[in-house]
């Protein structure tokens, strides 16, 4: 996935300022920024929830190795349907074509996969924070993504919640799905991406394996908010 001077206007505002960036296979890229940088607005960009201004977002991953344009995403608060965990999961799988054998099958695998069969038949908004995000990540599993796109997926959670979040995200990432994830937690993103893109006021400011981005930020910008300073 490639993306190439992006740019999103909206009330007479430039929300994003020719954002330029691609993804390998696999890995876990890190989304970071002071609140209103445009961590949020430049998923939803990439999963095709709005449109942008200008620029483009191709899905031919790089090395000439066309994805099959498959990407999914979970969100900070989870968005569940009124269902059981398992129709919640195989409503997903109807909604890309998939034969009702073939949903089934899907939507077994993927409760096995993430320890959630047990979970199958209850009421998906009667679960816990935990359990949603569980439930959520493992509907967007099913789906078979190239790419999984993932907002804040642990900030309203418990330790013990983010952990097994964390731990899920940690096996996608072996499986070689490629992450592209906005997060506030900075343990979090130094233990599990390779990647930081650091945003401020709708510019990609930085691009940096995560090691250098905490221990020698470039920018101005990225070192004081390493630092915890406020950007203004």
């Amino acid at each position: 996935m490639s993306v190439t001077d992006l740019s999103f206007r909206a009330g007479g505002k430039m929300l994003l300022d020719g954002l330029s960036f691609s993804l390998q296979r696999g890995g876990l890229t890190a989304l970071v920024g002071p609140n209103g940088s445009g961590k949020s607005l430049l998923l939803r960009l990439c999963h095709g929830l709005l449109t942008p201004s200008s620029g483009q977002i191709a899905w031919a991953m790089p090395g000439g190795i066309v994805g099959r344009k498959r990407h999914a995403m979970v969100f900070q608060k989870p968005v569940m349907l009124r269902r059981s965990a398992q129709a919640n999961i195989l409503h997903a799988l109807a909604a890309i074509g998939l034969t009702a054998r073939e949903r089934q099958r899907c939507c077994d695998a993927a409760l096995e996969r993430f320890g959630m069969t047990a979970l199958a038949g209850r009421p998906a908004r009667l679960m816990s924070g935990g359990e949603q995000q569980r439930l959520a990540i493992a509907r967007a599993w099913a789906l078979a993504p190239d790419v999984l796109f993932l907002d804040e997926p642990t900030s309203q959670l418990d330790p013990g919640a983010t952990r097994q979040i964390e731990e899920m995200l940690a096996a996608l990432k072996a499986e070689g799905v490629t992450l592209l994830m906005a997060s506030h937690d900075m343990g979090q993103v130094r233990r599990l991406s390779e990647r930081v893109l650091f945003l401020n006021r709708g510019r990609l400011v930085e691009d940096a394996p995560t090691g250098a981005f905490f221990e020698t930020p470039v920018s101005q910008e990225a070192r004081a908010f390493v630092t915890g300073d406020l950007i203004w």
